[in-house]
C-alpha cells in the first residue's frame, strides 16, 4: 500500500531514518522536531539517523536530508510566551562540503514576520496542489 503522504508527530530519534527513506522515495510528508533554529533542525535531522546503527553514515544521510527537506518552519516563543513562526528556510538540495545549504524565506525582524530573500525549491509541487507560490511570495512584501 503506497500512502499519499507522512505525517510524524515529533522526530526523536532513528525513525528518522525510516521517514528520509520515505521521502527521499517521493512520499510527501512533514515530521515536527525540537531545534533552536531552522537550519539547527536540519542538523538533527543529520543527527537522529545516525542513531539507527553502524550501517547509517553522515555520506549517507546528509545528502538524503538535502534531496528530501523543501522547508523548515521553526517556530519560537515570543515574549509573552506566544508561539510564533519565527524563521522559514528553503532547502534547494545544494551542499556545501557536508553542510546543506539554506535560504530564508521569511524571519522574524523588528516585531514582525519579513520576507527574505529565499524561493521555495520545487515549486511545481506547490503548483499541482493548487498553490500559487510567486503570488503568495509577492503579497507577503
Amino acid at each position: 500500500m503506497r500512502p499519499s503522504r507522512i505525517i510524524v508527530g515529533e522526530v526523536r530519534a532513528e525513525e528518522c531514518l525510516d521517514l528520509l527513506i520515505a521521502l527521499n522515495a517521493g512520499v510527501p510528508g512533514m515530521c515536527t522536531l525540537h531545534a533552536n533554529s531552522a537550519r539547527e533542525a536540519l542538523t538533527k535531522a543529520c543527527t537522529l539517523p545516525l542513531l539507527a546503527g553502524e550501517n547509517i553514515s553522515a555520506r549517507f544521510v546528509v545528502p538524503t536530508v538535502a534531496a528530501s527537506v523543501d522547508l523548515v518552519v521553526h517556530l519560537a516563543l515570543d515574549a509573552s510566551g506566544a508561539r510564533r513562526v519565527s524563521e522559514v528556510v528553503a532547502v534547494p538540495g545544494r551542499m556545501e562540503g557536508d553542510v546543506i545549504e539554506t535560504e530564508t524565506v521569511f524571519e522574524w525582524r523588528e516585531g514582525a514576520l519579513r520576507r527574505g530573500i529565499g524561493l521555495p525549491p520545487r515549486i511545481e509541487r506547490y503548483e499541482r496542489a493548487g498553490v500559487d507560490v510567486v503570488r503568495l511570495l509577492r503579497e507577503a512584501g
